[in-house]
């Protein structure tokens, strides 16, 4: 699959407004992200770019402050020497060492983990991603059960295997990230992980002990009553993917509907991870 790659320049606006940006082109497909000196680059596929629908999200930004973009075409042969020269390790709260296939590894880490991201979203590189993991490493994962939904490369769900889950779904509806969760649990050593690919309709009956879902406003939103199904009584769920303000009053509002507690959050760049119970 070939892809678009945006270059936007972003510089000098607010932190706070090109998070603005990136949480918008999330919402219309946009599904990687990598930060730059001047701003941002940002990845779609080429059969799910609108640049009509673009400009249109796009423009009421553009009334707030100034930005630019290019598109240029990456044709897939192109994408892993992108990630290569680009994607560099990373830690999570000195506990967990975040690695690429081609990087040495750190066995003084607690938690080692291989992603190989291809063209998946989830590397760790991501507050929201960071923010999950920091969560999770807080959360006793003994024996659960787990739900990952929107797991790109399954980099949460293979913590949740190394923290000692015992069964764990992940899902994504991209095809891509459907099969790099694969590919990654299989570096990882991670039998107990299974992948499908799909949306809300293929969560399954089970009830699930902890959900992660780290994936924008938009989908949490219209997700929620189906995840808030799924959670056993006292169950666990972690959101991600969006802002503090005015995303996250939206959220709890939304999860108290649905018989959701909201316990703490996480934030970082204004960026915000919460932890609900039911």
């Amino acid at each position: 699959m070939n892809y678009y790659e945006l270059v936007f320049t972003t510089v000098p606006v607010e932190d706070y407004q090109q998070d603005l940006l990136i949480d918008e082109l999330a919402s219309i497909g946009f599904d990687t992200f990598e930060e730059t000196d001047l701003g941002f680059n940002a990845y779609i596929p080429l059969t799910h770019f609108n640049k009509e629908l673009l400009d249109e999200r796009l423009q009421t930004y553009a009334d707030l402050f100034s930005f630019s973009y290019d598109v240029n075409l990456i044709p897939q042969k192109n994408w892993n020497e992108v990630w290569e020269s680009n994607f560099e390790p990373i830690q999570i709260a000195d506990q967990v060492w975040v690695r690429a296939t081609f990087h040495e590894p750190r066995p003084d880490f607690p938690y080692e983990i291989v992603i190989d991201p291809k063209m998946a979203f989830g590397t760790g590189h991501h507050q929201t991603t960071s923010m999950m993991m920091q969560l999770m490493l807080e959360t006793n994962f003994d024996g659960k059960n787990v739900l990952d939904m929107g797991c790109g490369t399954g980099i949460l769900a293979i913590l949740a295997s190394k923290l000692g889950a015992s069964r764990i779904l992940a899902i994504d509806y991209d095809e891509i990230c459907y099969e790099s969760a694969i590919e990654n649990a299989k570096y990882n050593n991670t039998n107990n992980i299974t992948a499908a690919c799909g949306s809300r309709e293929v969560i399954p009956d089970d009830q699930f002990d902890v959900i992660l879902a780290n994936i924008n406003r938009i989908i949490l939103l219209d997700q929620i009553a189906r995840y808030a199904e799924a959670l056993k009584n006292c169950g666990e769920l972690y959101l991600s993917g969006f802002f503090e303000h005015p995303d996250l009053d939206v959220i709890k509002s939304a999860a108290g509907d649905v018989g959701l507690r909201y316990v703490s959050h996480k934030k970082m760049k204004d960026w915000v991870a919460a932890k609900f119970m039911r």
